[in-house]
This record gives C-alpha cells, sequence and structure tokens, in this order.
C-alpha cells in the first residue's frame, strides 16, 4: 500500500468570488497587459496575464478554491485596486486546466489527476492497512525519553516497509547499548508495552558514530503491526500435509536406491525418456520394506535440523513456527521453511538460531555417512549393501574425497559402487543442509550472514550466490530446482532485530565464513579430469 500526498486530492467544493461591478476597482475598469502565467480561471477559461487593456470585468471571477484564496483566508473585500486584484488572479495556485472535451469548466492538477474510484481505493487501503503510531505518543515519548541524557533528536521520517512507524535521527549521548536498554525500559514505562522500539543504523548516513561504529537512530512501531502474527488454523494443515508427501517422497527416495534390484519394467518407465506405458506399481511393494531404513535415516537427520533451531531459539526465548517440510524426490526433502513468530532481540541471537539447524542436521548427516562408509568396506555387513551409481560421487568435491579415501581406489573405479544406506541417507542430509546454509535471502545461511555481517553484505552473497546457482556451479543438476525455490519462497531477507547494530563478535564471524567454505566444498561437483585422476567413477571422455 502506498500513500499519496494530501495536495494530490482536489477539493470539489468550488466557490466563486464576486467583485463590486465598477466600485470593486475604484473607478478603473481594465487590467493593463501581464505576460502568460500559466494560470487558468475557472469560469472563463482565460489565461491569467491574457486579459488585455479594454476588457472589463463586469462579471464573476473564480480566484480560489473553497472560498479561499491559497493563503488561508475566507474572504477579501471588494474595494481592491487593480494592482491587487491582479496580484491575486497571477500569485493564486489553482493547479486547474479548462476541461477540453466537455462545455462545463473543469478542473486537473497539474500533476497525476486520480478518479474517485482511486480516491476510495486509497482510503479503503488506508482503513485496512497497518495501524500508524499516534502523534500524541509520538509527542509524549519524545519528551519522556529521549533528551540530552539518552539522544537528541534532530528530525523525523517515516519507519517500516509501509511507513506505518517514526524513525527518530539524531546525535547518541552514551554507550549505545546502555542507551537503548534505557529507552525500553521508559518505552515500556510510559506506553505500557504498546509500542516496540528498534535500535537501527541511521540511513544514508554521512559518518561513522565520533564514539566509534555506525551511526545509530531509533525506529517506533506498534506491536501488533511489527510483531509475527500467530500460526493459523490452514498453516496448521498445509504444515500436516506438506509433512506426509516428505515422508512419501523420503521413502520413493529408498525406493529409487534399489534400482539394481527393481523390476526391469518399473525402471525403464522412470528412466527411459520415450516410455509411455506405466507399469503394474503393486511390484514396488516388497520394495518398500527394505526402503524404510533410508527414509527413516533422511527424515531424522531433518527433523534433527529443527530441533537444532528451537533448542538455539528456546533459551533466547524466541518463538519459531512450526517447520513447513518441502518434499524433493531426488534428496527426499528440501528442508523446511521456518519463521520467526517473535522479533529477535539482537544480531547474535540472529546467527545462533540460524546456524544451529544445520549444524546439527550436518553433525548427524557426517556421523552417518561416515559410519556408513565404515559398514561398506567390513564383509560382515555385505548383505547390507546397495549397488549405487558411482557419478553419485562426483557430485560433491568434499563428500568424493572423503569417500574415495575410505573406500579406495579399487571399489570407486567401477561403474557401481557398494556403500551401506547410511551413505545414501548422510549424503541427502550433508547436502539439504549445504543448500539451507547457502547466504542468500531467508535461508539459514542468509540470516547468519545478514546477522553477522549486515543486509548490505547479504545483499553481495546473494548476488554471488544466484549466478553460481544459474550457472550450474554449486549443485550440480539441482542447482536449477533450488535456485526457483530460493525465488519463490524464500528471497526476502529476514525482518531486522530489536538492536540491529550491535556486533556479534569475532567467532561468529569466522564460524559464518567457515560455514560457507564447507558448503561450497559441499556443493561443487567434481570436474573430470579430477575425478579420473583420483579414480572416482568411470569417466570416458573430458
Amino acid at each position: 500500500m502506498g500513500t499519496f500526498p494530501s495536495s494530490c486530492f482536489l477539493n470539489p467544493n468550488l466557490r466563486f468570488r464576486s467583485f463590486p461591478l465598477g466600485g470593486g476597482f475604484k473607478g478603473r475598469n481594465s487590467v493593463p497587459e501581464r505576460s502568460r502565467s500559466g494560470k487558468v480561471c475557472f469560469l472563463c477559461k482565460r489565461r491569467v496575464g491574457e486579459w488585455k487593456s479594454g476588457r472589463r470585468f463586469d462579471g464573476i471571477r473564480c480566484f480560489s478554491v473553497n472560498g479561499s484564496d491559497g493563503r488561508g483566508e475566507e474572504k477579501r473585500s471588494g474595494n481592491q485596486s487593480t494592482e491587487e486584484v491582479e496580484s491575486i488572479a497571477v500569485d493564486e495556485d489553482l493547479n486547474s486546466e479548462p476541461n477540453k472535451t466537455s462545455r462545463t469548466p473543469g478542473i486537473s492538477s497539474e500533476g497525476p489527476v486520480y478518479s474517485s474510484f482511486q480516491v476510495d481505493s486509497y482510503k479503503l487501503l488506508e482503513l485496512l492497512g497497518p495501524e500508524k503510531v499516534d502523534p500524541s505518543d509520538v509527542k509524549l515519548i519524545k519528551e519522556k525519553l529521549f533528551g540530552y541524557s539518552t539522544f537528541w533528536v534532530t528530525r523525523e521520517e517515516p519507519f517500516g516497509d509501509l511507513g506505518e512507524g517514526i524513525l527518530f535521527l539524531g546525535n547518541l549521548r552514551g554507550k549505545r547499548e546502555d542507551v537503548f536498554a534505557k529507552l525500553q525500559r521508559q518505552l515500556q514505562e510510559v506506553t505500557g508495552g504498546k509500542y516496540n522500539l528498534f535500535m537501527v543504523e541511521e540511513p544514508d548516513s554521512e559518518g561513522p558514530d565520533p564514539r566509534g561504529g555506525p551511526r545509530v537512530s531509533f525506529g517506533l512501531l506498534r506491536k501488533e503491526v511489527s510483531e509475527p502474527g500467530p500460526t493459523t488454523l490452514w498453516q496448521y494443515v498445509i504444515a500436516l500435509l506438506l509433512f506426509v508427501l516428505t515422508i512419501g517422497s523420503c521413502v520413493e527416495l529408498g525406493i529409487a536406491s534399489q534400482i539394481n534390484t527393481l523390476p526391469p519394467e518399473v525402471v525403464k518407465y522412470f528412466t527411459d525418456p520415450n516410455a509411455t506405458e506405466p507399469p503394474d506399481m503393486q511390484k514396488l511393494f516388497p520394495f518398500v520394506e527394505s526402503a524404510l531404513p533410508l527414509a527413516y535415516g533422511v527424515l531424522g537427520v531433518q527433523l534433527f535440523h529443527e530441533v537444532g533451531h528451537f533448542l538455539a531459539a528456546f533459551p533466547k526465548k524466541v518463538k519459531l513456527s512450526i517447520p513447513f517440510f518441502i518434499p524433493n524426490i531426488s534428496l527426499g526433502n528440501f528442508g523446511a521453511i521456518t519463521q520467526f513468530k517473535s522479533i529477535l532481540p539482537d544480531r547474535k541471537t540472529k546467527v545462533d538460531v540460524s546456524m544451529a539447524g544445520p549444524l546439527a542436521g550436518a553433525a548427524l548427516s557426517f556421523s552417518m555417512f561416515f559410519v556408513g562408509l565404515l559398514l561398506s568396506s567390513n564383509p560382515a555387513a555385505a548383505g547390507d549393501l546397495v549397488q549405487v551409481p558411482s557419478m553419485l560421487f562426483q557430485g560433491s568435491l568434499l563428500l568424493g574425497l572423503i569417500s574415495r579415501a575410505t573406500l579406495g581406489y579399487t571399489a570407486m573405479h567401477a561403474a557401481n559402487v557398494s556403500v551401506h544406506p547410511l551413505v545414501i541417507a548422510g549424503w541427502c542430509g550433508l547436502t539439504t543442509s549445504a543448500f539451507n546454509m547457502l547466504p542468500v535471502g531467508c535461508l539459514d545461511g542468509g540470516r547468519a550472514v545478514q546477522g553477522a555481517f549486515g543486509k548490505n553484505a547479504l545483499l553481495g552473497f546473494g548476488l554471488a550466490t544466484y549466478s553460481l546457482l544459474g550457472l550450474g556451479v554449486l549443485g550440480g543438476d539441482l542447482s536449477l530446482p533450488w535456485g526457483l525455490y530460493v525465488l519463490i519462497c524464500q528471497r526476502t531477507p529476514e525482518k531486522p532485530c530489536l538492536n540491529d547494530v550491535s556486533e556479534v563478535g569475532t567467532w561468529r564471524r569466522a564460524a559464518v565464513i567457515i560455514a560457507t567454505f564447507m558448503v561450497v566444498l559441499t556443493l561443487l561437483p567434481l570436474w573430470d579430469e579430477l575425478a579420473e585422476e583420483l579414480g572416482i567413477g568411470l569417466v570416458t571422455s573430458f
């Protein structure tokens, strides 16, 4: 919803000024010739300044709207000199043009003209839009909160997505964390928890604060406007439906991992583009039971991921929404969308909660992956192994190198590799965790980068990530669907914290950088020359 300036709306209540015949002009019956001023009289539709000498004012002339001359006066004396009348005609801000399509004199703004429907729509949006800050509260807050000992306000600007709040700009009078804590306490006392106060970087600041760090401003929003709404019944229904679909996609992944033992007609239907006749799907039922362990592993990784988020959010009193799982056939799932249901107190909390989920999921995934590799080389577990194409291990530089170091050249330099199902579950979990840690939008990685380095840094990281996904450099065949998913569902950065200025510390920034580097190694495929040299898969051409 946008807001229009009040000057854009014309008042239809036009009043016309009447002058006495003759005497109103002190015996002078004409107006000297003047240059064009661009102003138009409502009644005669002649431009002001085009009245020639000898043309009499023997009728009614309009010089204002609503009976006002534009300077707040309601009436003018009829006994005015010619010079005064001429000045009124020239300087009056009529902001209108003659209606050339109608005989009835009309008016139109020099700027855009809004129809009655547009005006009504604007009023409706104003009525249905977010409630703005009460001006009386703004005056009270400026008197009670701000001053020489805290923050000296020099000017105010709109704040919020729709300008529903107030941004106080000025000069900080103490340590920013101490001042912010004091202002929050006083705001609670003065308004009774009616508003939320945000400390943000001053927009378009000319330089840093003399005390060090960026210059800060304070934004004021109503609580019902700034805080996320509760989870609705329909959202619970959608989340449950997506979870059921994710279970199905995980089971399907477990069945697909047994591709070498599936009926040939089933394999042909899913692998041959020319196959049109669907096979008897009842033949897949015997493979469902053997697919469950892999499905449990993939689903368990994602559930552990979400538990990590909740465990990190609970001590900080941060509320999270229920997870909305995203089913995917290739990996079992694309992770889940988990929203913040309360405003984050500071950027440290944003980094901690955002990284806790991927780190928990990656830790469990890597444990499964490494144990699976050990079991794959154990003859006692030969009955539990499944055959997977060796091309799978060329999809990740990091995981391919670990697999090559564990299984050896002979096992990896073949068309198919026998591995334990835990390897597949761990591989899928690590890939999903890496995708979710990409520094873009509202993904876990995007939130972490935004908290550690700021919104401007996230913009640069995001552009680089979109470029790498678009070129297929990261993620291989999954780069395009993942990029589309982010653009549709996760492209918007997270909203600011209450304290969106204080730094997060060196070790948190280092953790984000290391995590991003590991993400690149995980999603970067092995190129053919390196795969051939390392003996990972069979490479027939370069």
